[in-house]
C-alpha cells in the first residue's frame, strides 16, 4: 500500500492526448467530436493533471467537427484552469491546425508542415460517362435548388456561386479562429489565409507556431525533470470488422492517405 505523505510533493502531471488522422463525422477511425468526447473529458478530469498536451497529426477534414473537438478543448481548459500544449508531428494542417490553435501554445519538429488556412470542396462530374453508356439519369425534387451541384449533370453557373459562398463563410470562421487563438503572434503582413502551408522554421516566423520542440523535452523544460506523462488513446476495437465494414474502412483508408499526399507525405 503506497502512503501519501503531505509533506511530500507530487511531481506534476500532464495528460497527453494523440489526435492523429483526418477529421471526419460518422467514422470510428477519423477524429470527430463523437469518437473523441470522452478521451479528451478523462484527459482533462483524470488525476488532476497540471497540463494537458495535444500530439497532432492530421491533414484536416471536416471543419464542423475540428470546431466541436477545438471548443470542447477551451472548455475543459477554463473549467478546470489547465493550459494546453500542442506538439505537431508531421503535419498540422487546414483543421489539423483548427485543432493545434485550441493550445495555449504550438510546438513542432523542424519537418512539420504548418497551415493550409483555408477551405475545399471537391467532387467530380460524370455526366459525359453517363452520356457516352447511354445511360439516362432521372430525378424530382420540389425546390429549384434541391439538386443543386449533381455530379451527374453540367455544373450550373448560380450553384457554383452559391457554394463559393459558403466557402467564403465557412473561410472566414477559420480566419477569425486562428486570429483569436493567436492574437499578436500573427505577422499579419503575409498572406497567412490563402490555404499555403509551410515548415516549421517559416511557420515561427508567421507566428503559426511558438518554435520548434519536441514533447517530452519541452514538457521538462516546462514542468521539471520529474514531470509525469498520463497518455490518452483511443481504443481500437477488440474484433476485426467483417463484410461492409471491412470495404469502407478500406475505402476511407484510401481517402486519409490522399489527404496526407496533399502535403507530400
Amino acid at each position: 500500500m503506497k502512503l501519501k505523505l503531505p509533506f511530500l510533493k507530487s511531481p506534476p502531471r500532464v495528460s497527453v492526448v494523440s489526435l492523429a488522422g483526418t477529421i471526419a463525422s460518422g467514422s470510428r477511425g477519423q477524429l470527430n467530436d463523437a469518437s473523441l468526447g470522452a478521451l479528451i473529458d478523462k484527459a482533462f478530469r483524470k488525476g488532476s493533471p497540471d497540463a494537458v498536451a495535444l500530439v497532432i497529426n492530421s491533414p484536416g477534414g471536416s471543419p464542423v467537427q475540428s470546431a466541436l473537438i477545438a471548443s470542447r478543448i477551451r472548455r475543459l481548459a477554463g473549467e478546470k484552469n489547465i493550459p494546453v500544449h500542442a506538439f505537431v508531428e508531421d503535419v498540422a494542417a487546414s483543421g489539423g491546425y483548427w485543432l493545434a490553435c485550441a493550445a495555449d501554445d504550438i510546438w513542432a519538429d523542424g519537418g512539420s508542415i504548418i497551415g493550409s488556412i483555408g477551405v475545399i470542396s471537391a467532387g467530380f462530374g460524370a455526366q459525359v460517362l453517363l452520356e457516352r453508356q447511354g445511360i439516362e439519369r432521372r430525378v424530382h425534387t420540389a425546390g429549384k435548388s434541391k439538386s443543386q451541384l449533381d455530379p451527374f449533370v453540367a455544373q450550373k453557373p448560380d450553384d457554383v456561386k452559391r457554394l463559393k459562398a459558403i466557402l467564403n463563410d465557412m473561410h472566414e470562421l477559420f480566419i477569425t479562429h486562428v486570429k483569436t487563438r493567436r492574437g499578436d503572434k500573427l505577422l499579419m503582413g503575409e498572406e497567412l489565409f490563402t490555404g499555403e502551408f509551410w515548415l516549421a522554421a517559416k511557420a515561427q516566423e508567421l507566428g503559426l507556431i511558438d518554435g520548434q520542440a519536441h514533447l517530452i523535452p519541452k514538457l521538462k523544460e516546462l514542468y521539471g525533470d520529474k514531470v509525469k506523462l498520463t497518455y490518452h488513446v483511443r481504443k481500437k476495437p477488440l474484433l476485426p470488422r467483417l463484410g461492409a465494414q471491412i470495404v469502407e474502412d478500406g475505402l476511407t483508408a484510401i481517402e486519409e492517405r490522399a489527404e496526407y499526399a496533399r502535403f507530400g507525405l
